[in-house]
């Protein structure tokens, strides 16, 4: 499904405003580097240190609410930040824990057979947890749960373990509170940095069951928005880039002065 003019202009002023909340609220660090700034002015640094700032905070800040502006084109229910619930029975905690170790002697990951174990141990004492917060939240018309965790497009390798845990986790608290849910958890990756060669799923695998657990760059995009929303996408954040240009010249020759 193409995107129509109007939910491209709002994707475009989504990014842009996020861009400017994020120009409003950045402090510079105020670091003397004489070389530095002579050989590459203080513009050029500031640029620089913006970008690091920035990319830590892309997921949360540009990311998230894109991804949500885009989804709402489909889905009949889009949160971010949403709060799955802080609740799981006894038993389906150590289910979760049982297929970590699981995993961990015989990397052959099943998604559908491990969501299976999970509902089979919905007993014992109702143990409470932190809330547990998913950075993406989309339903479906009919009744399907996505659950999406967005991690960076170069994930550290000795984390999978804890991504897979949290993945079990949601489905587990989501269980406690209705059995019947229909639900989906997986990694979000939002591109590609291998492009064009495919995506190194090797990194993920054994922890990972791939097809069920991790959505990257043109498929998360396309599953959102439609088919062709990723290239759409991309065309929006060059729009946005050229508008905001100005601004962002603007901006950093202050800091020249």
């Amino acid at each position: 499904m193409a995107l129509t003019d109007i939910q491209k202009t709002h994707i475009r002023k989504v990014i842009s405003d996020c861009l400017r909340n994020k120009f409003q609220n950045y402090a510079a660090k105020d670091n003397f580097m004489p070389f530095h700034f002579r050989l590459l002015g203080k513009d050029r640094l500031a640029l620089y240190s913006f970008m690091q700032s920035l990319l830590t905070t892309f997921g949360t800040s540009i990311f998230e609410p894109v991804a949500a502006a885009l989804a709402k084109t489909q889905f009949a229910t889009v949160e971010t930040q949403f709060v799955v619930g802080n609740s799981i029975y006894s038993d389906c905690q150590r289910m979760v824990q049982s297929v970590i170790n699981r995993l961990t002697v015989n990397p052959k990951p099943n998604k559908i057979a491990e969501l299976e174990d999970l509902k089979n141990a919905l007993t014992g004492t109702i143990n409470k947890l932190k809330p547990a917060k998913v950075d993406l939240f989309v339903e479906t018309h009919s009744g399907e749960q996505y659950l999406f965790d967005m991690k960076t497009a170069k994930p550290n390798k000795g984390d999978f373990q804890k991504y897979k845990q949290t993945l079990l986790e949601w489905a587990g608290i989501a269980y406690t509170t209705d059995k019947t849910a229909k639900i989906h958890t997986l990694i979000a990756i939002p591109y590609n940095p291998y492009e064009p060669q495919p995506y190194q799923f090797w990194t993920l695998a054994g922890m990972l069951d791939i097809p069920q657990e991790l959505m990257v760059a043109e498929g998360f995009w396309n599953f959102l928005g439609g088919k062709g929303a990723y290239k759409e996408l991309l065309d929006c954040f060059e729009q946005a880039g050229i508008e905001l240009r100005p601004e962002i010249d603007e901006y950093f020759a202050t800091f020249n002065k």
